[in-house]
């Protein structure tokens, strides 16, 4: 029964590189042409395969459905809740997990810090968008004509006098964490709040939501909080991975220059 799954589910790797008849399933495979035929069918009756007229098998309609409500159904709080409570037992600040929704970021998961001084924030919240370092993950990841477009009709409240000043600011600012895969928020909402944070992504490669760690400078400063940059980005690319059921290949953990 084992070998028969194997061989079954071998055929789909194949039909993703395009149409192919009879001879080439069972060559690929190395089976007769009859036991070939008889996985083919079967797959077909489940609609995960498709027969055309000339003969040659495709991947069926039914296999991308399952597909698209398997992401659809997946809950990415759920999934990386664990790893969250893990990074904030091994380090102690407060862990957020943010997604863009309807031109605004939210948090959807906080892990309160150990240390007496709390954060203001609020599952549900909306994050201030141009300074927040999920919010920076989240957009850095859209198109660019959307990234401009966004950026240019946002506010850009002055928290602190390490705010994001400008349109100009922020898309350049934007580029940067694009580039280099991670986003701090070093005193730009709150002077003595800093946070480092990291993106989830999906099996597309495209950012899904960000995670990061805060911390006051009462607790640790800024140069200290960054020192978890690698540890922050070895738990999103865990979630990453058991999020979207590939292998992500790990984030790089050299030196940490701030962004």
């Amino acid at each position: 029964m084992s070998q028969t799954v194997d061989r079954a589910l071998s055929i789909l790797p194949l039909l993703a590189e395009g149409p192919a008849n009879l001879e080439q399933v069972a060559s690929r495979l190395g089976v007769h042409k009859s036991t070939a035929l008889r996985l083919l069918r079967t797959l077909h009756e489940h609609g995960i395969v498709y027969r055309q007229p000339d003969q040659r098998y495709r991947l069926g309609a039914r296999l991308f459905a399952l597909a698209q409500q398997a992401v659809e159904n997946l809950d990415v709080r759920e999934i990386a809740h664990p790893h969250l409570v893990a990074l904030n037992e091994k380090c102690g600040h407060t862990v957020h997990l943010a997604v863009y929704e309807e031109n605004e970021v939210l948090y959807i998961d906080k892990v309160e810090s150990r240390y007496p001084v709390r954060m203001y924030s609020r599952i549900g919240k909306p994050v201030a968008i141009t300074v927040a370092a999920v919010a920076k993950l989240l957009l850095a990841d859209l198109p660019e004509p959307e990234r401009r477009a966004l950026a240019e009709k946002l506010d850009y409240p002055l928290y602190t006098s390490r705010s994001t000043p400008h349109a100009t600011a922020f898309l350049a600012e934007l580029a940067k964490v694009r580039e280099q895969g991670w986003a701090t928020d070093l005193g730009g909402h709150e002077e003595s709040i800093n946070c480092v944070g990291a993106p989830i992504r999906g099996a597309d490669g495209r950012v899904v939501a960000a995670m990061s760690v805060s911390a006051p400078n009462v607790v640790v400063t800024a140069d200290e909080l960054l020192t978890l940059l690698p540890l922050v980005r070895r738990t999103a690319d865990t979630i990453s991975r058991e999020y979207s059921g590939t292998a992500i290949p790990h984030s790089p953990t050299g030196p940490v220059q701030e962004a």
